[in-house]
């Protein structure tokens, strides 16, 4: 779902190895191992004469990833303590790799750690000079859009950025279980322009919308939006935040590497946490009424709890609404949250199939879903049903 690769640019992906022993070593012996700061204060030598400032954050962001991945589940600062051992190591022993890695990670590290690593520039650059780039502005959206699937479970961000290196910033966003970064990319500018697949109808006459963007012909529909870039960085610094809190921490999807960059440009816009606007009774009751009047099943208790529950679900769970049903909405329903609520009576267990798939057509209906599009959701509580047994 991500746009194709072919965006990226170039200086990034390279396999970083551990330093290896001294030639000097006895035979038999370890290589020393070194702590993180010491190789990031090694590895600085990659960046030490570059003039690209995005390749010192990308080269800074890679590395406090590190951090943050490997520090166990009760730190809670990590990017703190890196930054201040890289910071203490460069300034006991002036270089010009110390120098490089200090300056690059005050550019993306959190915003309370900067005051420090510039302290410590100003006392390297009394043996080298600072980078061209340290003291760069920061950098300024030019344009940003996002796009949505038909079930509102899947949202992906563009920012494309003008300054001394153009770049577009992208995170793909899972929203089926809350709001995760499934995957960041920094990409080549206009690939946002790339985001492809299913043409919607207001690029049909568009003879430059063809098939060649990031998608697949028969992907769900994502049409892009032009949107502020407030409102996009501030949804994204929203879900870096859930991203964070899960457990174990993510690796896949660049999610590490990326994370200390892409929270650079989002922390501004970080919104607070969202108020939880359960359905007042009265529309809860109406609207169990609509269902059980239109749904073909008998008028009774089963059915009616069995809407409620499903409301109960989409009140608690689904972000976009209780009628924002998605195949993977579905499989959460039946597999994780309807086990946790203890057991359904005989009726109840009985009638739930196709209660389930009435409901998930009657709520997507209610969304103005494409029929298309509400069939693969039907056909997920056949799929996922047997977790339930």
């Amino acid at each position: 779902m991500s746009p194709k690769s072919r965006g990226r640019p170039q200086g990034r992906g390279r396999t970083r190895s551990a330093p290896s022993a001294s030639r000097g070593a006895a035979p038999g012996s370890r290589p020393p191992v070194l702590r993180l700061s010491e190789r990031i204060l090694l590895d600085a030598r990659r960046i030490a004469g570059s003039d690209d400032l995005l390749i010192a954050e990308l080269w800074a962001s890679e590395w406090l990833g590190e951090a943050w991945l490997a520090a166990p589940r009760e730190e809670t600062e990590p990017e703190h303590l890196i930054c201040v051992d890289v910071a203490g190591r460069a300034t006991a022993g002036p270089s010009v790799p110390g120098m490089a890695a200090v300056a690059a990670l005050g550019r993306v590290a959190p915003e309370e750690e900067r005051p420090m690593l510039a302290q410590a520039v100003d006392v390297l650059s009394a043996a080298h000079p600072a980078p061209p780039w340290s003291a760069a502005p920061g950098w300024l959206p030019a344009g940003a859009w996002h796009a949505s699937d038909v079930w509102e479970s899947e949202r992906v961000l563009f920012v494309e950025y003008d300054g001394p290196r153009p770049h577009t910033l992208m995170a793909l966003i899972a929203g089926d279980a809350g709001r995760l970064v499934a995957r960041l990319e920094v990409l080549e500018p206009g690939a946002a322009r790339l985001w492809g697949g299913s043409r919607d109808r207001a690029h049909e006459d568009d003879p430059e919308s063809g098939r060649d963007g990031a998608r697949e012909e028969d992907a769900v529909p994502m049409p892009l939006v032009p949107d502020a870039a407030e409102a996009v960085l501030g949804d994204l610094a929203a879900a870096l935040r859930e991203t964070d809190l899960a457990w174990p921490r993510l690796q896949e999807g660049g999610y590490p590497a990326l994370r200390a960059l892409a929270w650079s440009r989002a922390r501004p816009y970080l919104p607070g946490w969202p108020d939880w606007n359960p359905s007042d009774d009265d529309a809860r009751q109406a609207l169990i009424g609509e269902f059980v009047a239109v749904s073909g099943l008998p008028g009774d208790e089963a059915t009616r709890s069995l809407a409620e529950l499903f409301l109960d679900y989409g009140d608690e769970r689904i972000g976009p609404g209780p009628l924002a049903w998605s195949p993977g909405r579905v499989a959460l329903f039946l597999g994780d949250y309807l086990p946790g609520r203890g057991p359904l009576d005989a009726a109840q267990r009985e009638r739930l199939p196709e209660a389930l798939r009435r409901w998930v057509r009657f709520a997507l209906e209610r969304r103005g879903v494409d029929p298309r599009w509400i069939g693969p959701v039907e056909e997920a509580v056949r799929i996922y049903l047997p977790a339930t047994s």
